[in-house]
């Protein structure tokens, strides 16, 4: 750990990114203790010796792994606010919109961060800061779309949005019921109706 607090992070290497590719289709799929370096190695074609070589432990291979998880989920993200409507409820619902289409896409076993934390709750781990710095992103964001809606109440609010989307996250990953996310946005759209001065249209 560096005196930000950020993780290490390594320079991908041709062989490194395919261990990466293995590492990250075994650890969602099949939980992240459950996966050892042996079985990674095998399935990105690469000796033992190799992966350590570029990585130095499984601990660090896990930071790469939900690191570049969430690097992509914030650039996905920056897509739907990007094109979303101006209006500030309308960017904050789009959150919502990206979830679903992310998790369609990309997460049928739930939140990659969520089930992480259920395996890494230890603060020491190198992987920790990587999930729990995406929700707390996540918070702030949702609490700055929240200040230009109702800028007194913007901590409420963003508190409050926050909740709706993680738990239809976990939902998802549960198969609780159909669609969870699409069931958090459409409370969403009815809080920010009565919230501020700018109607949600549907």
């Amino acid at each position: 750990m560096g005196i930000t607090g950020k993780p290490r992070r390594i320079t991908m290497t041709p062989a490194a990114l395919r261990v990466l590719e293995a590492a990250a289709r075994l650890f969602y799929e099949r939980g992240i203790h459950a996966v050892g370096v042996d079985l990674i190695a095998a399935e990105a074609g690469v000796t033992k010796k190799t992966l350590y070589d570029r990585f130095g432990s499984k601990e660090q291979i896990i930071v790469e792994y939900l690191a570049d998880r969430d690097e992509r989920w914030r650039a996905f993200l920056a897509q739907y606010l990007g094109a979303a409507d101006p209006a500030p409820p309308a960017r904050a619902l789009a959150v919502f919109d990206a979830s679903r289409a992310w998790s369609a896409a990309n997460s049928s076993k739930g939140c990659g961060m969520v089930n992480a934390h259920a395996e890494i709750s230890d603060p020491s781990h190198p992987a920790h800061p990587v999930i729990t710095g995406q929700k707390d992103w996540m918070l702030d964001l949702f609490t700055h779309l929240a200040g230009d809606i109702s800028p007194d109440g913007a901590g409420h609010l963003g508190r409050t949005l926050m909740l709706l989307h993680e738990g239809a996250l976990v939902a998802h990953g549960m198969n609780t019921f159909p669609d969870p996310l699409t069931h958090a946005r459409e409370q969403a759209r009815a809080l920010l109706a009565t919230t501020g001065d700018t109607a949600v249209k549907q």
